[in-house]
């Protein structure tokens, strides 16, 4: 959700990259909660966060406190910055009853997102 959402409020401003502690697909309520307001996220990934060690990575943002915790460390320079928000994952379930977790992270995010633009 995160790079659909800097990619739509930040144009080509900077380069995004999703990856994950855990990669894997991204989940359909994540795409269908992002196609509510107009984002198509559904050909996305989450890479392993180790292939972008070394590479010049400038900013690193977390967005749940595990990804902090498990998160390998980048060089000296790369700014780090961490955002403690809900992670909405309860499984692979598509019942809707979760749906209201995934726009709560979703509007988390975007909040933050929409401040890290103005500062950066």
């Amino acid at each position: 959700m995160a790079e659909g959402l800097l990619r739509h409020l930040a144009g080509d401003h900077f380069e995004v990259f999703s990856a994950g502690t855990h990669p894997s697909h991204v989940h359909p309520m994540s795409i269908s909660i992002m196609t509510e307001i107009g984002i198509d996220i559904s050909h996305h990934t989450s890479d392993d966060i180790d292939q972008y060690i070394g590479q010049g990575i400038d900013i690193v943002i977390t967005v749940c406190d595990s990804a902090k915790e498990l998160c390998p460390t980048f060089p000296e320079g790369t700014e780090n910055i961490h955002w403690s928000i809900p992670d909405p994952f309860t499984g692979w379930s598509d019942d809707e009853r979760f749906l209201a977790n995934y726009r709560s992270c979703r509007d988390l995010i975007k909040e933050h997102l929409e401040e890290f633009i103005k500062n950066h």
